[in-house]
């Protein structure tokens, strides 16, 4: 089973980036999936998840109103559309789901390994 995130990159302050979370060896519309980063001296967070079975998304405070979460099931992927970033954005971003005994409600409980996680900086 592997989680690759991918669209990192360096972005402006005020501008955007999707990020995408791509899953071999799982279906992620059974899994709760949730948004991660951690910024440099920083414990990795929750910023973001979406349930399995509803789809109900939940955003940290640092974050909402400016990023969204969503599903794309036919291509087994969920995005993050991250707009009007801000410095404070710049971290390692990863996604992850809970695990098949979960309740596929948020936030996720982490399951597996992490992957590399995609970079994004933002800065003038």
């Amino acid at each position: 089973v592997q989680l690759q995130a991918s669209g990192g990159g360096l972005v402006q302050p005020g501008g955007s980036l999707r990020l995408s979370c791509a899953a071999t060896g799982r279906t992620l519309r059974y899994y709760a999936v949730g948004w991660f980063r951690q910024a440099p001296g920083k414990e990795r967070e929750e910023i973001s998840c979406i349930t399995s079975r509803d789809g109900i998304t939940s955003y940290s405070d640092s974050v909402r109103g400016r990023f969204s979460i969503a599903r794309d099931n036919a291509r087994n992927a969920v995005y993050l559309q991250m707009n009007s970033l801000k410095v404070e954005d710049t971290a390692v971003y990863y996604c992850m789901t809970d695990s098949p005994l979960d309740d596929g409600l948020c936030p996720v409980k982490p399951f597996g390994s992490w992957g590399q996680g995609t970079l994004v900086t933002v800065s003038s």
